[in-house]
């Protein structure tokens, strides 16, 4: 899969020849240019992407996989996997799948090598809210209202899936953000179990005059860590936030790490790369200094 492209030489060309122009006569600058070596272009690949028929949604669905370097299916090593809400190449697989390698390398051990698991979307909407009541709700979001099975799908497709067709360990982390992390709530306050961590960033828990926050959340046993971030976004995105990580601190055991950072420089569009860093630096504890 290419997902660069080679810098256009038109481009340089034209502004190279501009120079040789001032300097030299046309006859120079076309044998200047008549000297520029063949070359050839090979695609630059990140990952590889899996299609599949959804028996659960009823419809195609594709994950976009990136391994480690070095990744092999014939050698025993294992790797934790990383699944990230929103990873279609348009959204948040590239630049999660680069923090994820540059957490990895040798000098920075911030993360360990792990494979990163983006679920690309098809209706974002649909499938990472549940039912809402609220009038304003139905009318900006028609097609809401399908994240039960959506959850069925990661649970008994995408998961299992993924356990057996790449060499994977048992720790696995989930990443949300926005409605992304409105649906990665739903799944911490209802299927714990599904994950090990939980990397909860702007979550939209408006949705439905602010429902979410009134459930009885399951007790999180078995989840080792959930970390919740908000930037500069406005009351209800900060506030709801803020009582998310109030109402999990009375739920959470010694077993469970919860962390809170409030990223007061960063705004909805662009608090994710820094919260998903942090949590890297909370979660996996592995960078030396």
């Amino acid at each position: 899969m290419s997902i660069f492209r080679t810098v256009n030489l038109t481009t340089k060309l034209l502004c190279t020849g501009i120079m040789l122009f001032c300097c030299v006569s046309a006859t120079s600058t076309e044998a200047v240019a008549q000297e520029i070596q063949p070359y050839s272009e090979t695609p630059i690949e990140i990952g590889t992407t899996i299609t599949f028929q959804s028996s659960v949604l009823h419809e195609e669905r594709e994950l976009n996989i990136h391994v480690p370097p070095g990744y092999s299916p014939d050698s025993l090593k294992t790797y934790p996997v990383i699944y990230l809400l929103d990873g279609s190449l348009d959204e948040d697989f590239i630049h999660i799948s680069g923090l994820v390698q540059f957490g990895s390398f040798s000098w920075i051990q911030m993360v360990p090598e792990s494979i990163v698991v983006g679920i690309t979307n098809v209706d974002r909407q649909r499938d990472f809210t549940f039912p809402t009541k609220n009038k304003q709700d139905q009318e900006d979001f028609p097609t809401s209202g399908g994240s039960a099975d959506f959850i069925r799908f990661i649970e008994e497709e995408v998961q299992p899936l993924v356990r057996s067709a790449y060499k994977v360990s048992d720790t696995e982390t989930l990443i949300g953000q926005s409605l992304g992390g409105l649906l990665a709530t739903e799944i911490l306050y209802t299927k714990p179990y599904l994950f090990d961590h939980y990397i909860i960033v702007s979550p939209s828990l408006w949705w439905n005059d602010e429902s979410m926050l009134a459930k009885e959340p399951s007790t999180p046993e078995g989840v080792q860590h959930i970390y919740i971030a908000v930037g500069k976004e406005g009351e209800f995105m900060e506030r709801t936030a803020r009582e998310l990580y109030e109402q999990l601190s009375e739920r959470t055991g010694a077993a469970t790490s919860l962390h809170f950072n409030f990223l007061e420089a960063r705004d909805h569009g662009d608090a994710l790369h820094l919260a998903v860093y942090h949590a890297f630096e909370e979660i996996f504890g592995t960078k030396k200094h």
